[in-house]
């Protein structure tokens, strides 16, 4: 009987939790298939005005795009425990894609970014600087073998990784685009897709801690 009602709680918050990532995997899917693969055809019409920084955007673009594909297998538990050499590898090329990624973000921010304005080069650079942070802390703490401190800063990467997603759906929606021109509207855009996501995931994570 102890066995039965200690399973009843966790059945809701499994099927939570795979409405949530359903939801993330299609939300995703729609933002590489509409925004991210286009670019790959190397159309310059697609690139407009970063055609002359066609790489640093394709290198943003691809390291983006290996985070975002790779990160839910690394949070699959049953994926981890029973491929662990695969999963191992997989965070070696989510954390290449991030570093690959990063470096593209900031070169992008000083030269197309300062193109349109200041505030919207540092908002960039300052994502960039989170983006990279939330990940090298979660390699520091798996190479120190502290595997839930890891958990906990890898999925801290993977809200900022979503970031960019947030981004591109803010940026389309009515009441956005109501807000101002670009440069008026740009930079608030990139800080809510990440900091309002990532306090509510520390709240999340802090929660139940003792």
């Amino acid at each position: 009987m102890a066995k039965t009602l200690t399973l009843i709680p966790e059945k809701p918050k499994t099927w939570l939790s795979l409405l949530a990532w359903g939801f993330l995997i299609v939300f995703a899917g729609k933002f590489v298939l509409v925004e991210a693969l286009p670019y790959f055809g190397f159309d310059k019409e697609v690139y407009g005005r970063f055609w002359e920084m066609k790489w640093p955007l394709i290198g943003h673009i691809t390291g983006g795009l290996l985070a975002l594909v790779l990160g839910p297998f690394q949070f699959w538990v049953g994926f981890r425990n029973r491929y662990l050499k695969v999963h191992r590898w997989m965070g070696r090329l989510y954390m290449t894609g991030i570093l690959i990624g990063t470096i593209s973000s900031v070169a992008l921010a000083l030269t197309t970014g300062m193109a349109i304005h200041l505030s919207w080069a540092i908002s960039l650079i300052v994502l960039a600087a989170a983006w990279f942070l939330t990940t090298g802390m979660a390699l520091r703490f798996i190479l120190l073998r502290r595997i839930n401190l890891h958990k906990e800063w890898m999925v801290r990467s993977y809200v900022v990784t979503f970031a960019f997603v947030l981004f591109r759906w803010l940026n389309s929606t009515p009441y956005f685009v109501e807000l101002g021109n670009f440069i008026e509207r740009g930079p608030t855009m990139i800080w809510v897709s990440w900091v309002i996501p990532l306090l509510i995931t520390e709240v999340i994570l802090q929660w139940n801690k003792k």
